[in-house]
């Protein structure tokens, strides 16, 4: 009879507090690490214990700076040649995912280069959530587990029983994902068309649809600037919108984002804890995703299908 490996959790700085949360749903302890740093910057993390012939799951988003990605993949490299038996690179951000394609002459794909960086280190397997771009998955060639924060953000909408609910997308790619939860929800969509002169800043928003006397709920994978939500939902708030909300999964929340929703027609903020906020302001609420990746971390363990954990 097959034994099963051993599994054991360990986490890169930039995540652990997160894997923390993990590892106390699973209900188990988090591994030892320490990262020995050079005075130039350099850095080398270990192990501190054995990983020989266990299943090693390593959490880390991969948000900026760069050091976060590198730090995973150097704790993928030390965990293959230490002979751990299999590698998940536990991944609730994946950094450069907006760089899914060729959008312009002579740029790179840095969603596909980060995917084969994390092969070449030895991942046998990633679990992530929400890519800006679900054909990402199809950059792998190991297993992808791809985890939707509407598992949380669902429930939690309708818990707020709003009436005239509208689900709206702040752009024309995140039309698919507003669909969804409109079809869900069963309510109306409504979408936003901008015209972007380059990254970060919006020219020109138009709403496509009806929002007068609506509880508008908007919904996307990550807020970046925050400048075209903020935008959205001013333009909303002056077309007659009772209130806009706003659900999203990673809060990268760079520049003056936290000043402009702060001052923005948003009442409130939803987010994941798949990034730490830098700072904390009142309209801003966090949904912890540590049961939900401990769950599925559980039944991937044990072979057991993952399908009950997606709702959009």
């Amino acid at each position: 009879m097959k034994i099963k490996a051993p599994i054991k959790f360990f986490a890169g700085r930039a995540s652990t507090y997160l894997a923390e949360k993990i590892v106390k749903s699973f209900g188990t302890e988090l591994g030892r690490t320490s990262v020995l740093e050079f005075s130039d910057g350099e850095f080398q993390p270990y192990y501190e214990e054995s990983v020989r012939g266990c299943i090693v799951f390593i959490v880390q988003s991969t948000f900026p700076p760069s050091d976060n990605l590198m730090e995973l993949l150097l704790m993928v490299d030390a965990a293959k040649r230490a002979s751990a038996y299999k590698v998940v690179a536990v991944m609730p951000y994946m950094g450069l995912a907006r760089q899914d394609r060729k959008d312009k002459p002579r740029c790179a794909i840095g969603a596909k280069l980060v995917a084969d960086l994390l092969s070449a280190a030895g991942v046998d397997r990633v679990m992530t959530m929400d890519l800006h771009a679900d054909q990402i998955q199809g950059f792998f060639n190991v297993p992808v587990d791809h985890l939707y924060a509407s598992t949380l953000f669902v429930p939690y909408i309708k818990s707020l029983g709003l009436e005239d609910l509208v689900i709206a997308a702040p752009d024309m790619g995140g039309t698919k994902r507003a669909n969804a939860y409109s079809r869900f929800l069963q309510t109306e969509m409504v979408i936003c068309y901008k015209l972007r002169k380059k990254a970060n800043v919006v020219e020109e928003i138009k709403v496509i649809g009806d929002v007068k006397d609506k509880n508008v709920v908007i919904v996307d994978d990550m807020i970046d600037t925050a400048g075209t939500i903020c935008l959205a939902a001013n333009l909303m708030k002056g077309q007659g919108a009772k209130s806009i909300r706003v659900v999203v999964t990673h809060p990268v929340l760079s520049g003056p984002a936290y000043d402009r929703i702060q001052k923005s027609a948003i009442e409130e903020v939803m987010v994941t804890d798949s990034i730490p906020l830098k700072n904390h302001i009142d309209k801003i609420k966090v949904l912890s995703i540590a049961d939900l990746f401990a769950d599925v971390i559980h039944k991937v363990y044990k072979y057991k299908s993952i399908s009950s954990n997606f709702v959009v």
